[in-house]
């Protein structure tokens, strides 16, 4: 009903913004990483929706120390450990954290996957999955495939977040692929961690929004902010590797003021072609070329392919014209955005897959930034560090010579490409590919198109069987199929 922007339906009303929240935290693990990602979607709900979803923390109860026990005695046949606290450092919706020594001065940390939380996992992806189909009907063609793709990745992610040697396997990938950041990971203990266990490097500082410690410690937050900004340009832009999941409990500031990245169950890649649609769309914004800008959205596919380009173009411009007044406060720019938005909520936007985690990540870093800078927005702070580092995520080299040396390497096969192009026009022989955003637009105006159609015939149809049933109805089956002809003259397009 909320999605639909109903206030009420037969004897149903939605539930306000606190009860739905409290509700979803009843709800357990899934609902809660569920709602987290739907807290970055202004085109299902509302402010104030908006605003307690982002409350959310994926906070539950420890497990009772019998349960404990048994998760921990099937995930060491022997007890590598000289000391476990049993008591949780932490406890999330997929496991929780205790600390533990190796030998005497080694400190670890030991991330216990909850008993039973897989085959909960399935079963509530299950229902989701049946409450989705029964809808269905009831949305538009935009909104219904944007939730279709919410629910299809949400559930993709989950089922790998589950998994503590996926975990692990993203922790060694990411700690290798970018080692040259200066951002420190733990260290995963392979020969003693298990699909019910991970163990880690105990890495202590503070969180990264606990303003107080941080000034305690005369620690400079700009250049932290600046260092998680290029890690994250460096991420989903140059590499397509990304850390999904930066909440401030997984960003820690050591006391030397390094930054520290924890828990790498949410790790996604990019799609090459997704990643060229974000740099097109930051060289657009940084050019203020707002219909460039919405070109480049519907690529990516957060902009329906046969969407209204000028409107679009426009409401863009309003948009970033709020971003950028430095008059404003950031409050007094929420407040005018959501009015923009407002406006805008027929138009046809949506949410592919690849979007998802990226407008998740930029809303959370954006959400930091503001704890201690006045103002701080991605279109005025961010947008110049991304636009600075295009040419690195396009593939080009650091220095002159070297981009003039990757390119003569490459021109051999450009040559080769161009001209295998000209045989095939030659020969007629050239194919053209559709993208998926083309390729939706073009089935949901085939589906419009024949749709009048079929119904006509069916009147039509309809009229011959009901003369042949029985010729005294001469008078229904002449009103059938007249009907069915207007249905037919008189169809869009």
């Amino acid at each position: 009903m909320l999605i639909r922007k109903r206030e009420r339906f037969l004897l149903f009303s939605p539930l306000g913004a606190q009860k739905l929240v409290t509700t979803i935290t009843l709800l357990g693990a899934s609902f809660i990483k569920l709602a987290q990602v739907l807290a970055t979607r202004n085109d299902f709900f509302p402010p104030e929706y908006l605003f307690k979803l982002k409350t959310l923390h994926d906070e539950l109860p420890a497990m009772d120390e019998k349960t404990m026990q048994g998760v921990f005695d099937r995930a060491f046949k022997e007890n590598p450990f000289s000391r476990f606290e049993k008591q949780p450092i932490a406890s999330a919706s997929i496991g929780q954290v205790h600390e533990a020594w190796l030998g005497e001065e080694t400190k670890v940390a030991v991330k216990l996957r909850r008993e039973g939380i897989e085959a909960q996992v399935k079963a509530d992806i299950r229902i989701l999955t049946s409450f989705n189909a029964l809808f269905r009907p009831l949305f538009s063609h935009y909104t219904k495939h944007s939730i279709e793709a919410v629910i299809a990745e949400f559930s993709s992610m989950i089922l790998k977040e589950v998994s503590l040697n996926q975990e692990r396997a993203n922790l060694i990938k990411f700690s290798q692929i970018y080692a040259n950041m200066d951002v420190r990971f733990p260290l995963a203990y392979e020969s003693i961690s298990c699909d019910d266990a991970l163990v880690m490097s105990f890495e202590e500082g503070f969180r990264f929004d606990d303003k107080d410690a941080l000034e305690a410690h005369h620690i400079d937050i700009k250049p932290l902010i600046e260092t998680l900004v290029q890690f994250y340009t460096e991420q989903m832009l140059v590499k397509g590797f990304f850390h999904a999941d930066p909440h401030p409990g997984n960003l820690l500031v050591s006391k030397k003021g390094k930054l520290i990245l924890l828990d790498f169950g949410m790790v996604k890649r990019v799609p090459n072609e997704t990643r060229i649609a974000i740099i097109e769309m930051l060289k657009a914004a940084n050019e203020q070329d707002y219909e460039r800008y919405v070109s480049a959205s519907k690529r990516m596919g957060t902009v329906a392919y046969d969407a209204p380009l000028a409107e679009l173009a426009e409401f863009t411009e309003r948009m970033f014209e709020i971003f950028q007044n430095d008059a404003l406060d950031s409050s007094s720019m929420q407040q005018l955005a959501f009015e923009v938005l407002e406006q805008t909520r027929n138009l046809p936007f949506k949410l592919p897959q690849e979007a998802i985690y990226i407008l998740r990540v930029s809303a959370i870093i954006e959400g930091l930034g503001t704890t201690y800078i006045e103002n701080f927005n991605g279109i005025k702070d961010i947008l110049p560090i991304l636009q600075n580092n295009i040419p690195r995520a396009l593939g080009a080299k650091e220095g002159i010579v070297e981009t003039l040396i990757d390119e003569f390497k490459n021109f051999p096969m450009d040559v080769r490409a161009f001209r295998n192009t000209l045989y095939r026009i030659s020969e007629e022989n050239l194919r053209v590919e559709l993208s998926k955003p083309q390729l939706e637009a073009l089935e949901k105006s085939l589906k419009e198109s024949i749709k009048p159609v079929i119904i006509a015939v069916a009147l039509m149809i309809s009229a011959l069987f009901v003369l042949m049933l029985d010729n005294t109805l001469q008078n229904l089956a002449i009103v059938l199929f007249a009907a069915g002809l207007l249905r037919l003259l008189f169809r869009k397009g």
